[in-house]
């Protein structure tokens, strides 16, 4: 593994957040970004031909070193993991119509929902999980919110593309068993 790839490791395994690629750059001042990019691809390569129990993953706008999945649940049951605080019924689904439909206003929300918002919009903000990302033109000219990094992080995504389409969401909530 080449000294760069072996820097990156280092930095990647003492955070506990995904790094992005210009922070990499700067732990050495003579690598460029493609360099970096060129040394992460090395890293994860190595996770993968070696047969090791983590991974390289890019997660929102950086790179986090993480537990291959097929090991995830023996360590929760061991608990040696960090649980991250859960999220209510009601704000996964407010954070899901946020996702899906984002930039979109408090009202919008309110619709779809059928209830009032301002409570779980507030307690997302908090968290870190959802941002104001512009005002809508009309009336009153209302906030309009959209997904943050943490978001991604959170949901161990690198784009909002990974979402699953609404085609594919219907199928996995026909399979799924409902409980009386």
């Amino acid at each position: 593994m080449s000294p760069l790839a072996r820097l990156l490791e280092a930095a990647l395994f003492s955070s506990a957040r995904p790094v992005p690629v210009e922070e990499l750059a700067a732990l050495d001042p003579e690598a460029s970004p493609a360099a970096v990019r060129a040394a992460l691809d090395e890293l994860r390569e190595s996770y993968d031909v070696n047969g090791h129990g983590i991974e390289l993953g890019e997660l929102g706008e950086g790179f986090q070193i993480l537990t291959r999945p097929e090991f995830t649940e023996a360590i929760e049951r061991a608990q040696l993991a960090v649980r991250p605080h859960r999220l209510s019924a009601a704000s996964l689904e407010t954070l899901a119509i946020i996702a899906y439909r984002q930039p979109i206003g408090r009202a919008e929300i309110e619709e779809i929902r059928g209830v009032n918002v301002g409570g779980v919009l507030k307690s997302l903000h908090e968290r870190g999980l959802i941002d104001i990302v512009g005002r809508a033109e009309g009336l009153g000219r209302p906030l309009l919110y959209g997904t943050t990094p943490l978001f991604l992080e959170h949901f161990a995504l690198r784009h909002l593309e990974e979402l699953p389409r609404a085609d594919e969401l219907a199928i996995a909530l026909r399979a799924e068993p409902r409980s009386i």
